[in-house]
């Protein structure tokens, strides 16, 4: 295991750019360092010396200086193919796998990279045509980043290299977050799912392939058709079922096991408790026990060291599963047990967030972070059981695949018997999904335009094919960020990780096999359970429920929720143009009042993303350098000090439970909107302040005014008196000719908000009947209707469920008979108007649900008088007509309520293209100027 990184195309600069690289991932390899150029190439290496350790250091140059190698990785197969190359012709002149991959490649080309069984990342320079050629494992074990710039005038100019901050140390172009990246992390929690990093303009080269780089250009092409071939072997007629099978199983997954035990330094085992790790375990301890004199097996030593993350007390604690490998193998195994803190989490998070150098599912790979820090004290390699989930559907979806594709299929039969066999999975993710929990969409803590910007992005996944599920997990969806925690983790302390499922010729042979041979009766991954019978416990091998190394996350936000806030309320995350801070507050206060109200995982990424800029933007000097170079100082203060000014006592928010109440407004624009404020005299974006009406023909005008952010109890009159005051102050002559008549326009939702009819979606609990009749109204991009539990239930406490009901089965005959509108025409008016969560309104519409405004027309009236009293021209004063309630969205328009004799056709006709804005104009006010008829202007 080592670090490599190149350049190309840098000329005279090409050694300088080298060392940065080198320098920036010594964490790598601590044994040894080398430097290459030649021409327009540099190659560099960091070495963990593992095999041949004597004479394996590297680069490593062909005997003609033709070819020069650095590789980073491990080759399983690596003697058998010296083996064949020495038939060649071929001579050796070490007994490293380097060697062995060089002349592999002198000999065949890239076509012998598909030969490869093991895990590798590496750069091979060719003097004679100054060409390089990168490539990657078939599964993208070890990895491999690039930047490309095509533009330079002779030529391409590349970067590449283990990771991405020794791009950066190459001080080549300038860092920048990816915002595609950051929004599909944030909306859909993926990453590493395709060539995109989370920097701009860096990519991953992806597991099997190739990077060719000369003067003429760069081409990337697959160098295996592995995937294809798994597709192929997958339509073929399977092998049935059998003890036969089940031994040849076991064969094959402890001949993977005993090849990735091949090393010169000590060999260790990460174990969490689970069936996947517990298995590699139990298999090299019982190999101790039976063989102990076998020379394969030297590098673990008389007894196994294994590693583990425990947390007493917790309820994902797998502490007896340990125990109960720990107990049947007393003898073989030295255990060592690791208890990660939320105390030592925080003094530890600015370097895990430097480890692992892009955002992460959850704080869950923490424990593997805390796991290695401990196992570099007593080996150098550590085997992990990654790779069993994504190759035997290791998780609970998978039986949905399963049964809908036994259902696609017609095999009723089978499909019968694995219901009822995984009837305690499908009762648990049943439980999951209608646990009442409130769901908070991601949009609604996030900045509109942001939002916006990234609408089209789209996520699909098979959802009735179980072995085109899993290869697309395997190498798409869910294992490559898995071995990516891997390897981040592992040489963040100078660990080599090694992943015994991740064997291609295992998955060949899995995929030769029967469905059946993965799921049946209701258990996942049944051949290595069973092939695993007399080895491990029952207690591991028949295990329902699925932990794996993670965190006691929930625990521990809870624990550490202050220091949480303190990021949240912090200057610099208000500032992101990705974040509504006021939104994140008010749900997290939330949260920490009523934790069983949320998950945590959601909060985790807003922190991760935030702890991320901080690292690699605000601080990009410390991103480049090598994590060996960090003291290990109080990382907790640093990370309080590069929050900037930190609420000190607790956020600026009231929004206290039941109270719809928001922050500080000033802070609160900052977060949505860093624009300077808008003109009361020009339309908001994609809007016109002229409108003739289709339905008097008349010119109307409309003046949307930007205000602050309304809460509970606040006094509207003495908002919209300061408000009409401040939009009189300065206003042109002709923007309200003399004489005019105007009118005040007012959104309801800021009224139901002042007047306490607006809920944080996370107070209200839908009933059972709520949540089934939510399913029967179309649901409309922008929250409005009762196409949401939380608008159905305020619907059932405003008017009754039995009057719903009524409505519900109204509408249901309209359908039949061609009658639109029956349900609002029985439900009524009130119903009609309420709003459910709109993720592009202003906080705090975005992430509440609310009952039209009482009494609009007596509010109208009263806003009414407010302004007749306001201190503006009597000219002004006198030309004012009155106040409109206005319910104006991109669907329809509704007056709810006002003061005036004009009918409410024309004055909604007046707002047909809902020149408002409610998300980050905030311009739930208007001033609607009648400009008399049309054919006169």
């Amino acid at each position: 295991m080592c670090g490599i990184s190149g350049s190309y195309g840098f000329g005279v600069d090409a050694e300088g750019i080298a060392r940065r690289m080198n320098s920036a991932l010594a964490h790598r390899g601590p044994d040894g360092e080398g430097l290459f150029t030649d021409g327009q190439t540099s190659l560099a290496h960091r070495r963990l010396a593992i095999i041949d350790r004597e004479h394996g250091a590297q680069p490593m140059t062909t005997a003609d200086g033709r070819y020069t190698i650095v590789y980073n990785g491990e080759t399983y197969n690596y003697l058998e193919l010296r083996a064949e190359l020495e038939g060649l012709g071929r001579t050796f002149r070490t007994d490293s796998d380097t060697e062995v991959l060089l002349q592999a490649h002198v000999e065949w080309g890239t076509a012998a990279y598909d030969r490869f069984n093991g895990m590798f990342a590496f750069a091979i320079h060719d003097a004679q045509t100054g060409t390089v050629t990168v490539a990657r494992d078939h599964f993208g074990i070890k990895p491999l980043y690039y930047w490309i710039d095509e533009t330079a005038a002779d030529g391409p100019q590349v970067l590449f290299g283990s990771e991405i901050r020794a791009l950066l140390a190459a001080q080549r172009f300038e860092a920048a977050p990816d915002d595609r990246a950051v929004y599909r992390y944030l909306k859909y929690r993926v990453q590493d799912d395709d060539a995109q990093t989370f920097f701009r303009g860096v990519r991953r080269l992806m597991p099997g392939q190739v990077l060719e780089i000369s003067a003429a250009g760069t081409s990337i092409t697959p160098f295996t058709s592995l995937q294809e071939e798994l597709r192929e072997i997958a339509a073929r007629p399977s092998r049935p079922y059998s003890a036969e099978v089940v031994d040849e199983y076991r064969g094959r997954f402890h001949e993977a096991v005993r090849l990735r035990l091949q090393s010169e330094v000590p060999v260790g085992t990460s174990l969490s408790g689970g069936l996947d790790s517990s298995a590699v375990a139990a298999v090299i301890a019982r190999h101790l026990r039976e063989q102990p004199q076998d020379e394969s097996f030297s590098a673990v030593g008389a007894r196994q060291n294994t590693f583990s993350a425990v947390f007493p007390n917790s309820s994902n604690d797998e502490e007896r599963y340990v125990d109960a490998l720990l107990e049947e193998n007393t003898g073989q195994i030295t255990s060592h047990k690791i208890h990660p803190q939320p105390e030592t989490f925080l003094e530890d998070v600015r370097d895990f967030v430097r480890t692992q150098e892009e955002p992460i599912i959850s704080t869950g790979p923490y424990a593997q972070y805390a796991v290695m820090r401990e196992a570099s004290e007593h080996v150098t390699v550590l085997l992990d059981g990654q790779g069993a989930d994504e190759m035997m559907a290791g998780y609970n979806p998978y039986f949905y695949v399963y049964l809908r594709q036994l259902r696609r299929q017609k095999r009723f039969k089978e499909l019968a018997s694995e219901v009822v066999g995984s009837r305690d999975i499908l009762r648990k993710l049943a439980r999951t999904k209608y646990s009442g929990r409130t769901s908070v969409p991601i949009e609604a803590l996030l900045n509109s335009g942001f939002v916006a910007e990234h609408s089209s992005e789209k996520i699909t996944s098979v959802q009735d094919d179980l072995k085109e599920r899993l290869l697309e997990d395997t190498f798409r969806s869910s294992l490559p960020s898995l071995l990516r925690y891997e390897d981040k983790n592992t040489m963040r302390f100078s660990i080599e990780g090694r992943v015994p499922f991740v064997d291609k010729e295992l998955l060949k042979f899995l995929f030769s096999l029967d469905e059946s041979a993965i799921i049946h009766d209701g258990w996942n991954k049944r051949i290595l359970r069973e092939s695993m019978d007399g080895i491990l416990p029952d207690a591991i091998s028949k295990r329902r429920n699925k932990i794996g190394f993670t965190t006691p996350e929930g625990e521990w936000f809870r624990t550490i929720a202050p220091e949480l806030m303190e990021i949240f309320a912090s200057e610099s995350f208000a500032s992101r143009p990705y974040f509504d801070a006021p939104s994140v507050i008010a749900l997290f206060e939330d949260y920490i009042a009523h934790p069983g109200n949320h998950g945590t995982m959601m909060f985790w990424r807003l922190l991760n993303v935030e702890l991320w800029m901080r690292t690699f933007f605000d601080d990009p000097e410390n991103s480049s350098r090598s994590l060996g170079d960090e003291a290990a100082a109080d990382e907790r203060a640093a990370l309080a000090a590069a929050s900037g000014a930190a609420a000190t006592d607790g956020p600026g928010t009231t929004a206290a439970a039941g109270t719809g109440a928001t922050a500080d407004p000033a802070s609160a624009s900052a977060a949505t909107d860093s624009e300077q404020p808008k003109s009361d005299y020009v339309a908001n974006p994609d809007k016109q302040l002229d409108l003739v009406s289709d339905v008097d023909r008349r010119t109307w005008r409309r003046l949307p005014l930007q205000t602050e952010l309304v809460a509970r109890g606040d006094d509207l009159q003495t908002l919209v008196r300061e408000r009409i005051e401040r939009f009189a102050a300065s206003l042109p002559t002709d923007v309200v000719p003399d004489g005019s008549p105007w009118y005040f326009v007012i959104s309801e939702k800021i009224i139901a908000i002042t007047q306490g009819r607006s809920w944080f979606t996370w107070e209200i609990t839908p009933r059972p009947a709520a949540k089934v009749l939510s399913r029967f109204v179309t649901r409309t991009p922008a929250g409005i209707g009762l196409g949401d539990p939380t608008t159905m239930e305020l619907a059932i406490k405003e008017v009754g469920l039995p009057r719903v009901v009524a409505a519900s089965a109204a509408g249901a005959a309209g359908k039949i008979i061609g009658r639109k509108g029956l349900f609002y025409e029985v439900v009524g008016a009130n119903v009609r108007a309420i709003d459910g969560p709109t993720p592009y309104s202003a906080f705090p519409s975005n992430v509440s649900a609310k009952l039209p405004p009482k009494d609009p027309d007596a509010v109208s009236a009263s806003l009414s008088a407010a302004i007749r009293g306001a201190d503006i021209p009597a000219a002004l004063r006198d030309s004012f007509v009155g106040t409109v309630v206005m319910d104006a969205n991109d669907i329809g328009r509704n007056v709810l309520g006002s003061d005036v004799s004009v009918p409410h056709e024309r004055l909604e006709a007046t707002f047909a293209d809902n020149p408002l804005g409610q998300g980050r104009q905030r311009t739930p006010l208007a001033i609607l100027v009648d400009l008399g008829a049309a054919s006169q202007r």
